[in-house]
Parts: structure tokens; C-alpha cells; sequence
């Protein structure tokens, strides 16, 4: 019996001294690492764009005073005294009426201006003529007159100050102004 208790003994010895010394575990390796896919870039759609406007849509939606700012209808110049439209004067009203005619809507002042020598009712009747003239001969070229009206300022706007000829020839002018689209 004594047999049977050693033995037990170192049995359970054994066994005792065996769990304490039980294999250690090797600590687990991490996962190996996997290269980060780039992620599928999301599907920016491109941006909204309105469509380009027409040219007509551009141009109503201009102010008078963005379209007058633009100077689409080119002045003309008269000699000393007169009021018949001159020989330079006559393509750029053709440009203006060709204008004109594209934008059938538009409506203009024509300004009758003079230079500051005679006297202010002289000059007044002068700038009413000479706006007179560029009238009807916008009317000739096929422009109606119910989109046309005239007025003279005379002497009273000058677009130069300076006191000769030079200043006095840049005065004495049409001017067109547009009143209505």
C-alpha cells in the first residue's frame, strides 16, 4: 500500500509539477497586414451647368445702362453750321441701322448736339436738325420711325471743354442713346 501512495504521489507530483510547467504559448503573430485597397473614389457627378445663354437672352438681360455703356451705336460728326449727314458719317449710320434691324425691339434717342459758338435757341434749332437728319436717314435705311425719337441738346452737353477747332469738330454730333429693348 505504501507502493500505491508513492505512486500516487509522484502522480500527482507529476502531474502538479506539469501544469506549472505547462508550455508556454508562443504569443499569437499578428494578422498579417493587407494593403489597404484604395477605396473605389465615390462618383462625383460634374457640376450642374446651365446652358450658355443665346445672344438674345444676354442681351435682355442687360440693363439700358450696361447696353448704352457698351456703345453699340456709334456717334457721327457734322462740319461748322451744318446738318447734312457727311460722307464718313454714312457707313456708320449702315452699322447702326444693321444694328437696328437685328434687335427689333430696341428703341433710341437720337441727341442733336453743337458746338458752343452762336446762341443757345440758334444752337438748340441746329442740334434738332442735325438729329432730324440722322432720323430719316436711319428711316431710309429701314429703320421705323416709331423706334426712333429725337431731341437737341444744343450746346449745353460738350463732350470736349477745350476752345478750338479741334474740341469744337468733337462736339458737333449724333449721339444714340437706347431707351427701351
Amino acid at each position: 500500500m505504501k507502493r500505491i501512495m508513492i505512486l500516487a504521489l509522484v502522480c500527482f507530483t507529476a502531474l502538479a509539477f506539469m501544469s506549472a510547467c505547462k508550455a508556454k504559448t508562443q504569443p499569437t503573430p499578428p494578422p498579417p497586414q493587407v494593403k489597404e485597397q484604395p477605396q473605389a473614389e465615390k462618383f462625383v457627378p460634374p457640376p450642374v451647368t446651365k446652358p450658355a445663354l443665346s445672344e438674345e437672352e444676354l442681351f435682355m438681360s442687360k440693363s439700358l445702362d450696361q447696353i448704352n455703356k457698351e456703345k453699340p451705336l456709334a456717334m457721327i460728326n457734322f462740319d461748322y453750321d451744318k446738318y447734312v449727314i457727311r460722307e464718313d458719317a454714312k457707313p456708320i449710320l449702315e452699322g447702326n441701322s444693321g444694328w437696328l434691324k437685328k434687335w427689333k425691339s430696341v428703341k433710341i434717342l437720337i441727341e442733336g448736339h453743337c458746338d458752343e459758338r452762336g446762341t443757345e435757341d440758334y444752337n438748340l434749332a441746329l442740334g434738332e436738325k442735325r438729329a432730324k437728319s440722322a432720323y430719316d436717314y436711319l428711316t431710309a435705311l429701314g429703320i421705323p420711325a416709331e423706334r426712333m425719337k429725337t431731341i437737341s441738346y444744343g450746346k449745353s452737353q460738350p463732350l470736349d471743354m477745350g476752345k478750338d477747332e479741334s474740341a469744337w469738330a468733337k462736339n458737333r454730333r449724333d449721339q444714340f442713346l437706347i431707351i427701351e429693348k
